[in-house]
């Protein structure tokens, strides 16, 4: 059975770590983040929840790695990308009419 090196990442608010692990060519995900060790640093990682992903492409937990593989564990989202981009088009909307009432109109 040979090894290789693979990379587990993980970050919250408070802090966030990469730990480079030597695994079985075998291995899959869900054991590759068991045997960094990287569930003890922090225990709010839930992997039936955590979405998990090689390089930023979404994975399962049973894909096998590769040699050089970086396993991501994402944070789930606290907020719709799509409803910050229309709140953000709403102020900047709201800013130009402000704009305008007071500089333009005049």
């Amino acid at each position: 059975m040979s090894f290789f090196q693979v990379e587990v990442v993980f970050a919250d608010s408070r802090k966030q770590k990469l730990i480079k692990i030597s695994v079985p060519d075998d291995a899959c995900i869900s054991a590759v983040i068991e045997l960094s060790g990287i569930l003890l640093d922090f225990p709010n990682i839930d992997l039936n929840k955590n979405k998990i992903g090689i390089f930023g492409k979404l994975c399962n937990l049973h894909a096998k790695v590769k040699a050089g593989d970086r396993i991501e564990i994402y944070q789930p989202l606290l907020i719709d990308p799509k409803k910050i981009r229309i709140n953000r088009a709403k102020k900047q909307k709201n800013d130009l009419a402000v704009f305008n009432t007071f500089f333009i109109a005049k």
